[in-house]
């Protein structure tokens, strides 16, 4: 389908919630069709799908639900199923809500996997990449004045510091023009030669998964279900592909609070002699990690739990190659 089919549809189908995109589409590129309905205001969640990773920056720029680099596994597209379902949801119950009123405008923000930011005015479309990242820390520290010194040696690090100073006044415009559509632009508050943000009732996803996690003191039969819905939860890595280096604490950190959390749910699997589930999760941590040890030493416990030798051994044989290419140890 072109592009202009692809528009018609839409347009005659405004029921449609979800979009998947080619890059690559006959007509305009991919990039250039969600831009559009974007300024058309269209209310399709988009997911971009591609061979090409470079395309990455561009397509978060336009505060896309997903980004599918192929071959799509069918692991990450339930991934992004879920996460579409989860923002369907949210809207879906600020409609039904009898506090409608109260959170028309209650701001939804994902930051797990990728970085968007929307209520039911819409969502924001940043003007520059730097406009979402400069957001993107004050949320990490929002309630906090962050001084204008402190942003530009984080945020515009390498630069001279009269360059630094430059673009940072020059990013605050479209940083608080992209806010202005969603009614969002007094978050952000001047005080002190310096900003914070201020969001009062907003919905962050990093925050709903360490909330929810913190909840189990102990994963067993009763909550499994409970805790499997956690676990989806977490689509990715804190701000996804974006990887903001003053974000790296705050990231690992999360990702070890996923790591622990998912390790506990495998060993009550195990108990529960649900070896497929367990695998599941396993290889989901597996690929993030190939070198956790801990992870590796349960990869083979559901093998051994299994009966399967062969696979055993090789998942043992391939961990010895790893650790002596990446490492250099026997």
């Amino acid at each position: 389908m072109n592009t202009q089919a692809a528009g018609d549809f839409l347009a005659e189908n405004i029921d449609v919630e979800l979009a998947f995109v080619d890059i690559s589409m006959p007509g305009d590129s991919g990039l250039a069709f969600a831009s559009k309905l974007d300024q058309e205001n269209c209310k399709t969640q988009i997911v971009f799908v591609t061979s090409h990773k470079d395309y990455a920056v561009d397509a978060f720029e336009l505060s896309v639900l997903d980004y599918l680099v192929k071959p799509v596994t069918q692991e990450r597209l339930e991934r992004t199923i879920h996460r579409a379902l989860e923002s369907r949801k949210r809207i879906g119950d600020s409609h039904t809500s009898s506090a409608q009123t109260q959170h028309a405008n209650r701001v939804s923000i994902t930051a797990l996997g990728d970085f968007s930011v929307r209520n039911e005015q819409g969502r924001v479309k940043w003007l520059s990449s730097k406009s979402a990242e400069l957001l993107a820390y004050l949320l990490l520290n929002r309630g906090r004045r962050i001084s204008r010194a402190r942003l530009i040696a984080d945020i515009f690090a390498g630069m001279t510091s009269v360059n630094a100073e430059k673009y940072l006044n020059t990013t605050v415009y479209p940083f608080r023009k992209s806010l202005e559509p969603l009614a969002l632009r007094d978050a952000i508050r001047s005080e002190n030669d310096g900003y914070a943000l201020e969001l009062d009732d907003a919905m962050i996803d990093f925050e709903e998964f360490e909330r929810q996690a913190s909840r189990f003191k102990r994963v067993d039969a009763a909550n499994m279900e409970d805790a499997l819905k956690v676990e989806r939860l977490y689509t990715g890595d804190l701000f996804g592909s974006k990887a903001y280096v003053w974000a790296i604490h705050e990231t690992d950190r999360l990702a070890e609070i996923y790591n622990s959390f998912v390790k506990n749910v495998v060993e009550t699997l195990f108990v529960l002699s649900n070896t497929a589930s367990a695998s599941k999760l396993l290889l989901k941590l597996y690929a993030q990690n190939p070198l956790d040890e801990s992870v590796l030493s349960l990869l083979l416990r559901k093998h051994a739990q299994d009966g399967n030798k062969k696979r055993l051994t090789a998942q043992y044989t391939d961990y010895v190659k790893l650790i002596k290419k990446e490492l250099g140890l026997r």
